[in-house]
């Protein structure tokens, strides 16, 4: 299947104004949050308003919101994210030193919530109205309403007592393994370092099923919906009169349909996943870029959090691109 390269650029193109839209609005609520960075990076100490005044001059911070922003949208085209008010280091630097936990967790989250959400989906559509349908229907509602937050204290509060997960951090003080992509449990693998692997896998368990509840949740009603539509098609039917088994009715026909909206739900849920994972790493302490976006917040570092949105944003389009091009591979019949 070929993809129309005008289409394509024309799809590109579009996600232009709305990159450029979200750097306005972060900018521009980021500078209406009252307070002065500077005085908070600098604390309740006897500093001089001078002092200050030197440090405002250095950031950037006493000209004119419009230039500001200017500065920081022609460094964009530069690759320099600008200079963090509250780390002291380039934001590039802070940034994606972050985001490698966040993938990880990510990824993690997405495995487990469809090792859950595919089985129970599928089983839960075959057998309509059975007691397992109507459990799997139950954990679908709960997992989409349950606040991420009130999961993950809820858990910390379980584990916590028994000691059987860590609650806090992404891995033991000395058990990092060799840095090659920084992602703790890739490294582990490529590095045959099993301790570490064991290790970071108990530490990113509580997190990842905290945030894979709700993506589980709603892919489960997904896969259900889906299957349920493709079992009353005559091209089942027919299938089931040709004596096929069930099992080859449901893998090879079935599923092989009902599965398109459910890869194109889930692409978009890794947009969805990443950026909506700030509470879950504030909660379990995980140093990923939610949890830096939210400190950045109370110091009021304004290049780091305008820079991590960014990110989210672009991270969030590419994801919906992914998902229209997915589609068409997966469904000749509509366009990109």
């Amino acid at each position: 299947m070929a993809v129309n390269l005008n289409q394509f650029i024309n799809r590109l193109l579009q996600t232009i104004p709305v990159v450029i839209g979200v750097t306005v609005i972060v900018f521009s609520l980021m500078h209406l949050i009252p307070g002065d960075p500077v005085e908070i990076m600098m604390g309740e100490g006897s500093v001089s308003k001078g002092e200050i005044q030197r440090i405002r001059e250095e950031f950037g911070l006493h000209l004119p919101l419009p230039v500001q922003y200017v500065n920081f949208f022609t460094g964009l085209f530069k690759g320099d994210l600008g200079y963090s008010i509250f780390y002291r280091q380039q934001v590039r630097d802070v940034v994606f030193s972050r985001l490698p936990a966040t993938i990880e967790l990510m990824v993690a989250a997405m495995i487990i919530s469809l090792i859950i959400a595919l089985p129970v989906g599928i089983i839960s559509a075959l057998r309509r109205y059975s007691l397992l349908d109507k459990v799997g229907t139950l954990w679908a509602l709960l997992g989409v309403s349950m606040p991420g937050f009130w999961l993950g204290l809820l858990l910390i509060m379980v584990f916590s007592v028994h000691w059987i997960f860590p609650v806090a951090g992404r891995i033991d003080y000395g058990m990092t393994p060799r840095h090659i992509t920084g992602l703790y449990l890739l490294d582990s693998i490529l590095t045959l370092n099993g301790l570490s692997f064991w290790n970071a896998l108990k530490h990113i368990f509580l997190p990842a099923v905290t945030l894979g509840m709700a993506m589980g949740a709603l892919t489960m009603k997904v896969v259900r919906s889906s299957m349920l539509e493709v079992i009353r098609q005559d091209y089942i039917t027919f299938a089931r009169a040709k004596g096929l088994s069930r099992p080859q009715v449901v893998i090879k026909h079935a599923l092989k349909n009902a599965i398109i909206p459910t890869i194109t739900v889930v692409t978009l849920n890794m947009g969805v996943l990443l950026g909506g994972n700030m509470i879950v790493e504030t909660v379990f302490g995980w140093p990923g870029l939610g949890s830096l976006v939210v400190n950045s917040i109370y110091n009021r570092d304004y290049p780091v959090v305008q820079a991590s949105v960014l990110v989210y944003a672009v991270t969030f389009i590419a994801c919906n691109l992914l998902a229209d091009f997915l589609y068409t591979i997966l469904n000749p019949r509509v366009k990109f």
